[in-house]
C-alpha cells in the first residue's frame, strides 16, 4: 500500500534527514516550504537515491495555505500517512518591541498552521492509522537559564511558539489516541549541523533526529523525546 509523508518546513538538517529516512523506508515524500529552489534541489537529491518525491510551495505560517497544500499533496500523491511539521519562525525575537503581527506570525507557524494542516489531513491519518510528527526545540522548557538564552539571542517569539507547540502535541496525542493516530515530537536540544542555526559549531547530526522520529513512529508509545 502506498504511503505518503508530508515534510513541512523543508530545509537542510532535520527535515532533509527525515525525508531521506522515511523515503528509504518506502514512503513517497512531499516536500513543503517557501523556497521553490530549495524544494527542487531537495526533490532531485531524493530522486537520485531512488526515492519518489514532489515539491509543493507554501507558507505554512498561513493557515489557509497550510490547509490548501495538504489538499494539493493528496491530489497529486494520494492519501497522507504521516505529517511531519518542521516549520518554525524567528519572528518577535524581542516580545517587548514586537508588533502584534510579528507575535501572530510566530504562533501561526508553531500552532495555527500546524493545526490547520492536521485538520485537513485528519481523515487520511485516521484511515491509515498514521502519525503526526513534530520537530520542537529546547527553548520550550520553563527554566530560568532557557529564558535567559531566549532573551539574549532574540529568540523570545520562537521560545513562546515552541512552548505552545509542545502543549498542542500533548493535547493532540490525548485526543487522537482513540483513533489510533500517533502524535509525537522530538525536542532538539543541540544545534543541527548545516541548519540555519549552525554557525560552524553544530553538534548534532540531522540523521540522529530522523532516527529518533522513526523510532517514535514505529514504537508509538511515547509522545515526546529529546535529541
Amino acid at each position: 500500500m502506498a504511503k505518503t509523508i508530508i515534510v513541512g518546513g523543508f530545509g537542510p538538517g532535520v527535515a532533509n534527514a527525515v525525508a531521506e529516512k522515511f523515503g528509504a523506508e518506502g514512503f513517497t515524500v512531499a516536500l513543503v516550504g517557501r523556497n521553490a529552489e530549495r524544494l527542487a534541489a531537495g526533490v532531485a537529491a531524493l530522486e537520485a537515491k531512488g526515492i519518489t518525491a514532489a515539491a509543493f510551495t507554501a507558507d505554512l505560517g498561513d493557515p489557509a495555505a497550510a490547509k490548501a497544500v495538504v489538499g494539493a499533496v493528496r491530489a497529486k500523491l494520494g492519501a497522507i500517512s504521516v505529517l511531519h511539521w518542521n516549520a518554525y519562525s524567528r519572528a518577535a525575537g524581542d516580545l517587548l518591541n514586537a508588533d502584534v503581527a510579528a507575535v501572530h506570525s510566530a504562533l501561526d507557524v508553531a500552532v495555527t498552521g500546524l493545526l490547520s494542516a492536521v485538520q485537513e489531513a485528519l481523515p487520511d491519518l485516521k484511515q491509515a492509522k498514521g502519525a503526526i510528527l513534530v520537530t520542537n526545540g529546547g527553548l520550550l522548557f520553563d527554566e530560568p537559564s532557557i529564558h535567559d538564552v531566549s532573551v539574549k539571542y532574540g529568540l523570545m517569539g520562537l521560545a513562546l511558539g515552541n512552548a505552545a507547540k509542545h502543549k498542542l502535541v500533548g493535547m493532540l496525542a490525548a485526543k487522537l489516541k482513540a483513533d489510533d493516530v500517533y502524535v509525537g515530537e522530538v525536542i532538539v536540544t543541540g544545534t543541527i549541523k548545516g541548519s540555519a542555526f549552525d554557525t560552524g559549531h553544530g553538534n548534532l547530526d540531522g540523521a540522529v533526529v530522523a532516527q529518533k522520529f522513526w523510532d517514535l513512529f514505529m514504537a508509538r508509545n511515547e509522545t515526546s523525546t529529546k535529541a
